[in-house]
């Protein structure tokens, strides 16, 4: 019977047990939480070799190959990390600033360029903060944000062309600055393919976003993985999340593939091209392309998998021991297995480097690289274009030992491999560090010194008597991408194969200008500037001060040069320098060691010591930043404006 008009009906025993019940059945899952990764702390400069005809060593425009590294003066002696992409480079210093130099055609350097020497001269990209990650892949960019934000620019690229970033009804074009990603939570690493970009956010997810013809992007069948099909580029340059069973704690990406190892780092998956098995897939499965997350059975569990690292049809695993080890295809020598006619259908160690603990590895199109613990840089597979860094053009079917004069002095850290060219991170040993110095402490000494070493003096480059370009052999690699793939994907692995040789520059452009922006001008007009101004100053103080002591007016005649305001031709007025005239006065004080130094009475009128000027190479004065104090500043300060 129906309850009683106005009597509140009681639960029965049989449903309270059940709702108390209920919730205790449900099975919990298992919660991955990363946290946003810090900027590196090991600091260095940056050498690079290979070929450079769209300025992607950064060497200026009369290097345009090299056979051996060398030196990047225009990035400083302050980078903690780099990367390499088709034909530009992407280079991350200790303030979290984002430089970029090299092929800018599709937007890749997220900044604007005027001409073929603006794109390979290092230049910085306005980023909202301070950068703590980076990724570069064949025409595009990207950034990891101190804040777990991701920003990109560039483009995307399948069989039929470009295919844009993002979707902003802007499909087909790139985006030619930093443009923000989407994303439900922060992101804790990033990672570029050849034309795909993969994120890993702080929840343990995965997303990805960009071209999907080989599987590469994981969360589309064969069928859904095209533009032609009915949700077009929404399925593609939205980043979406991929179905993975467990958590992920790290991602890698390659040319047309993707590694992620799961939240207890013990199993290793993967999806993507595997046409000569070298996603560590074997069985049925290999010489397909796979378009779900697929466990890499070559990889043995529990292996303390420190990086990945994969080629266009090969790829390398740094063990937790140091260790690496090689799969996939054997041509050219790409593996370091030594001569052997066989593909590594598994993985195997590189005999030559049992003995070594490694630190760094990358892989290049048809090549590899390593760093070991104690500075050595090997290098192995083709080397047609002088990126092996070994002084010759010749292929190495066995890790080979790169020397430079470059490096001495220098320890290498971190190895980056792009589509012709490759990129190196050496650290000085000997450089002084200190974990929070305080500036009311620092000398006018130490000052002088840092100023030295974070601008060296560029040494001077020699134009090679050949470019050496044996685009014969490389033309034969790629017409083979098609035959060795299963017909399924014969005439997308073709299309997506050579993207970089239809964007080639044939012909390497003279300089548009002989005007250098980071060259005398800019150091000559401060000292002429402040020559005048001295003189003027000096004599309004005379007329002003005749009844000052002589102590007093030493201790001001000491210090005029620091409140002599070089940023303009006008005299200053005011008897009190500002603190932007004192920043702007401290290199023509550094340049004059003779000068006497001011007196202690003259300090505490500023707050803050003078700040050594950076002067940008793209001609405009940066944020003067203490390289002594970067650890202690704030996120603010790090904050990197247009």
């Amino acid at each position: 019977m129906p309850a009683t008009r106005g009597v509140k009906r009681t639960a029965s025993k049989s449903s309270a047990s059940v709702a108390s019940t209920g919730p205790k059945n449900k099975k919990k899952r298992n919660v991955t939480q990363l946290e946003v990764p810090t900027l590196p702390k090991r600091r260095g400069r940056v050498l690079t070799c290979g070929q450079g005809d769209v300025g992607q060593l950064g060497l200026g425009e009369d290097v345009i190959e090299t056979t051996r590294f060398k030196h990047v003066t225009g990035l400083g002696e302050k980078i903690v990390d780099t990367c390499a992409g088709g034909m530009h480079t992407v280079a991350l210093d200790s303030d979290g600033k984002v430089w970029t130099f090299g092929c800018n055609d599709e937007g890749a350097l997220g900044r604007p360029t005027s001409g073929d020497s603006d794109e390979g001269r290092p230049g910085a990209v306005a980023l909202p903060r301070a950068c703590v990650a980076i990724s570069a892949g064949d025409s595009h960019s990207a950034a990891l944000l101190d804040n777990g934000d991701v920003y990109a620019w560039g483009a995307f690229r399948d069989s039929h062309g470009s295919m844009g970033l993002v979707v902003r009804g802007r499909e087909g074009k790139p985006c030619r600055e930093p443009v923000a990603v989407p994303l439900p939570d922060p992101a804790a690493g990033i990672a570029s393919g050849g034309d795909h970009l993969v994120i890993l956010t702080t929840s343990g997810s995965v997303y990805t976003m960009g071209c999907g013809e080989q599987g590469q992007l994981g969360r589309l069948s064969q069928r859904s993985a095209s533009r032609d099909t009915r949700q077009g580029f929404s399925a593609l340059l939205v980043p979406s999340k991929v179905t993975l069973k467990a958590g992920a704690s790290r991602v890698w990406a390659g040319y047309h593939a993707t590694f992620v190892l799961d939240a207890s780092q013990e199993k290793m998956f993967a999806w993507g091209l595997n046409n000569y098995g070298q996603l560590g897939i074997t069985g049925e499965k290999r010489k397909t392309a796979l378009y779900a997350p697929t466990a890499c059975d070559a990889f043995p569990a529990g292996g303390g998998w420190r990086r990945v690292a994969a080629g266009q049809h090969h790829s390398l695993a740094l063990d937790g021991a140091g260790l690496v080890h090689a799969i996939g295809r054997v041509e050219y020598g790409r593996l370091g297995l030594g001569d052997r006619s066989g593909d590594a259908e598994v993985l195997e160690p590189i005999p030559k480097l049992q003995n070594k603990k490694c630190v760094s590895i990358a892989a290049g199109t048809s090549n590899s690289f390593a760093v070991t613990d104690t500075g050595e840089i090997y290098a192995w597979g083709m080397g047609s274009e002088g990126q092996l860094g070994t002084g010759g053009s010749a292929d190495a079917t066995e890790p080979t030992l790169a020397v430079s004069s470059a490096m001495q002095g220098h320890t290498p850290i971190h190895v980056a491999a792009g589509g012709q060219h490759t990129v190196l991170l050496v650290e000085d040993p000997n450089a002084k560090r200190e974990a929070s110095p305080a500036p009311e402490k620092e000398t006018e000494e130490e000052k002088i010194e840092e100023k030295s070493e974070e601008e060296p003096e560029p040494e001077p480059e020699k134009k090679p008597k050949g470019r050496g370009h044996a685009r014969g052999r490389k033309q034969e690699q790629e017409e083979e991408v098609s035959s060795s793939t299963s017909s399924a994907h014969a005439q997308d692995v073709a299309g997506d194969a050579a993207p970089q040789a239809r964007k080639r520059r044939t012909t390497h452009k003279a300089a548009s200008s002989k005007k250098k922006v980071n060259g005398d001008e800019k150091k000559a007009t401060p000292m002429e500037i402040d020559e005048t101004d001295n003189k003027q100053d000096k004599d309004k103080k005379e007329d002003k001060d005749t009844d000052a002591d002589a102590k007093t007016e030493s201790s001001k005649e000491a210090s005029k040069p620091e409140t002599t305001d070089s940023s303009s031709q006008d005299t200053v007025e005011s008897d009190k320098p500002s603190s932007e005239d004192v920043e702007m006065q401290e290199p023509a004080a550094e340049a004059n060691p003779s000068q006497p130094e001011a007196a202690p009475t003259q300090e505490p009128e500023a707050k803050e010591p003078p700040k050594a000027v950076e002067v940008n190479v793209n001609g405009a004065q940066e944020e003067p930043v203490e390289t002594k104090t970067v650890e202690a500043l704030s996120a603010e300060a790090l904050t990197t404006t247009a």
